[in-house]
């Protein structure tokens, strides 16, 4: 039996840069050292950076309760006001936000001072989404769905920029970009996707469409993933979505001739290896 492996699977340059940051503080002794937030979406990198001493703190008040170390800003970023938060107490901070999401703050803070509202192409939920708000000084507003940017409206008069989370569907927001340019508003459109999302999808589109089974390896929290996994279920019905090796319950069937596997960006290379390794043996 043949096994695919995409070649863009793991992690990215951002989430790469984000680890590695993490682990020079370590080895430096900046303790007491903080992420806020988990450093990228994937369970398995968490716990072994706490292992290594690094604690995650989830809310803005577990920040302001703090007196000394280093925080480190996750890969997703975050809005100003928690940079501002900690230069007021004095706190240092590490930015380990990816440079793709950077420049997304800076786009839409500069857009923002030209009086354009800002549309954003994501999950409203997502903490990039959130940070990218946090860096708006204008209004903000979040589509995630073709019903969604349908039923979309705003004073005809307004001017709109639109940009779009890192790890979105390419296609679904090329559909979504030509829903809403078609309202009439004064809009400019900036594609966000990250260059790396874009041939992951493509890599994982192609390869599902040539498998029986595939499988996609990253974190329950990760919308690059998810994305990944809604892709490859249109091109692939028989499409597995893991943790790690041990979430693996894949079948062995005689009707099963190719299994392709690709992975979110921030599933760590051994992960990845473990699991094409076990496919490789069992099948």
């Amino acid at each position: 039996m043949e096994v695919k492996l995409a070649k863009t699977a793991g992690f990215c340059f951002g989430v790469q840069r984000a680890v590695d940051t993490v682990y020079t503080q370590i080895e430096e002794g900046a303790f007491p050292i903080y992420t806020y937030g988990p450093i990228v979406h994937n369970e398995t990198v968490v716990q072994e950076l706490e292992e290594q001493g690094v604690r995650v703190l989830s809310t803005k008040e577990e920040l302001s309760s703090l007196k000394e170390g280093t925080v480190i800003i996750r890969a997703h970023g975050v809005g100003k006001h928690i940079y501002d938060l900690l230069e007021d107490k004095g706190i240092r901070l590490v930015d380990a936000t990816c440079p793709f999401v950077r420049k997304i703050h800076r786009i839409v803070q500069k857009e923002g001072a030209n009086g354009r509202k800002i549309l954003i192409i994501g999950n409203a939920r997502h903490p990039e989404v959130e940070g990218i708000r946090g860096w708006c000084s204008t209004s903000s507003y979040v589509v995630e769905s073709i019903e969604e940017a349908q039923n979309f409206t705003v004073d005809p008069r307004e001017k709109l920029c639109v940009v779009s989370q890192t790890t979105f569907n390419y296609k679904k927001f090329k559909d979504m970009v030509e829903i809403i340019s078609k309202k009439g508003y004064d809009i400019i459109v900036l594609n966000t996707i990250c260059s790396a999302t874009e041939e992951r999808q493509t890599e994982a589109r192609q390869i599902a469409s040539q498998s029986d089974a595939m499988i996609v390896i990253g974190g329950s929290h990760s919308s690059n993933t998810q994305k990944l996994f809604e892709i490859c279920k249109k091109e692939c019905e028989n499409t597995y979505h893991i943790q790690k090796l041990e979430d693996l319950d894949l079948k062995a069937s005689q009707s099963i001739r190719c299994v392709g596997i690709t992975a979110g960006a921030s599933t760590p290379k051994k992960i990845i290896e473990e699991v094409q390794k076990h496919v490789g043996i069992k099948f």
